[in-house]
């Protein structure tokens, strides 16, 4: 075996330069500046090769949910890579952490979901959506109920499908709207689309975009509704309280599925285990990933309610669907155990007791930053909307004062750290922040 050579930060980015694709970046951009190179994490924090330590306000990509270096996690990675470190589950076999953590999955999901379909990632999971969806419809006789409604600003992975889904215009303008019977209505984001508007009202109004879809589509072609609870990566956009349930209803009442995306709101992040009990959605369909292992392997599924599943069982006979590492046997052991340490830790009831409550004050707080024009936030999630387009040179000031935080666009910045962060951890990110703003408005 070689021996370990300690090499300097421009080692690292120069073999990223030559032979590392980035994606989401401008790749002659980062070639000319160089990549971060991340190398250690504990806690809430990252370092990289020059030594600089970041407190990380993403948790990763929206999915450290327990914080790095966590010892069960890795404990249970260990265990299960020297045990079986992997097999499949096509041919009419499983494993005993898939099979497990099905099961836990079921017992902290929303009532009427207790079966998962797994996969690899977020954008993996709403293919699946698709396919499930689809062909739902089609075993039961409605061949023309291929229409999956979306939104604008939406996010749902980028993969075909996912992109498809999704509602981004940047990304719709490389390839385009790929697949067919996809239609997308407005986002309901009140700060800055609701005019005139009260919340209450601009909400419903959104909501009833959706009537309007189906309408004029005819309820016989429309199969689904999808969207996140709050969008994510389109910019932290919290909805009226009367947003879901009218959606809710509108599906109900033309018999179209709902589908929960809870790749980002799902396993804590609202505050609850699932956004959809934060805001009282009862789903057919939810997508999941990142929090579900807190993002140590790569693990997503989809959680799948009572009425397709019975469906699926008496009518679809062979599902012609399904991925290499579905299941993975270590990835789906770390998952059970990180599961398993939130329950643990208590870690719900302590967010909604003491972190929330402390974290949204700081919201409120920077909120009201000249620099800011308007804040919103929910559980361990927040958006700040500026009063001018300079969201990435405001990003650069925070990693200058060692904060990782995220911009959206020009105008937004987005938080969303590690479920385990406390209040002192709370009060250096408020500090940061203050900080790179206070940058901001001097020059």
């Amino acid at each position: 075996m070689n021996e370990k050579v300690n090499h300097n930060t421009e080692y690292w980015q120069e073999l990223d330069r030559r032979h590392h694709l980035h994606p989401f970046v401008d790749t002659a951009e980062l070639n000319l500046e160089g990549a971060k190179i991340i190398n250690k994490a504990s806690g809430v924090y990252v370092w990289d090769t020059d030594g600089q330590k970041f407190l990380d306000g993403m948790a990763g990509l929206w999915c450290v949910n327990m914080g790095y270096s966590q010892p069960s996690l890795i404990a249970a990675a260990t265990e299960q890579m020297t045990n079986l470190p992997y097999y499949n589950t096509f041919f009419k076999t499983a494993t005993t952490p898939q099979a497990e953590l099905a099961a836990k999955i079921a017992e902290v999901a929303p009532e009427g979901l207790e079966h998962t379909f797994f996969s690899s990632s977020g954008s993996e999971a709403n293919d699946t959506v698709v396919r499930l969806v689809r062909h739902f419809w089609q075993v039961q006789g409605y061949d023309n109920k291929t229409i999956i409604v979306s939104r604008e600003n939406a996010y749902h992975g980028s993969t075909i499908a996912g992109l498809s889904l999704g509602g981004m215009a940047t990304m719709h303008g490389q390839g385009g709207d790929i697949l067919p019977d996809i239609v997308h209505i407005p986002q309901p984001y009140w700060y800055g689309e609701g005019g005139d508007l009260s919340p209450e009202e601009f909400g419903l109004a959104r909501a009833q975009e959706l009537e309007k879809t189906i309408l004029e589509h005819g309820a016989d072609r429309i199969a689904a509704f999808i969207g996140e609870p709050i969008q994510g990566a389109g910019g932290v956009i919290v909805p009226p309280a009367s947003y879901w349930p009218e959606i809710q209803r509108i599906c109900r009442k033309y018999d179209i599925l709902l589908v929960a995306d809870e790749v980002i709101c799902g396993f804590g992040r609202t505050g609850a285990w699932f956004g959809s009990d934060a805001f009282n959605i009862q789903p057919d369909l939810m997508t999941i990933a990142k929090g579900l292992s807190s993002g140590y392997m790569p693990i997503s599924g989809v959680i799948v309610g009572t009425r397709v599943v019975d469906v699926m069982t008496h009518q679809f006979g062979k599902f012609f669907h399904g991925y290499t590492y579905s299941g993975h046997p270590v990835a789906a052991a770390v998952a059970l155990a990180n599961i398993e340490l939130m329950q643990q830790t208590n870690i719900i009831e302590t967010l909604q007791e003491d972190t929330v409550p402390y974290f949204q004050a700081m919201v409120q707080r920077i909120g009201k930053h000249s620099t800011v024009a308007a804040a919103e936030g929910l559980g361990m999630l927040a958006g700040f909307a500026l009063v001018e387009d300079r969201a990435e040179e405001c990003r650069e000031y925070c990693l200058e004062e060692g904060l990782i935080m995220r911009a959206v666009g020009s105008l937004r910045l987005v938080l969303s750290p590690p479920l385990v962060i406390s209040r002192a951890e709370i009060d250096e990110l408020e500090e940061k922040v203050m900080k790179a703003l206070d940058r901001l408005a001097s020059e």
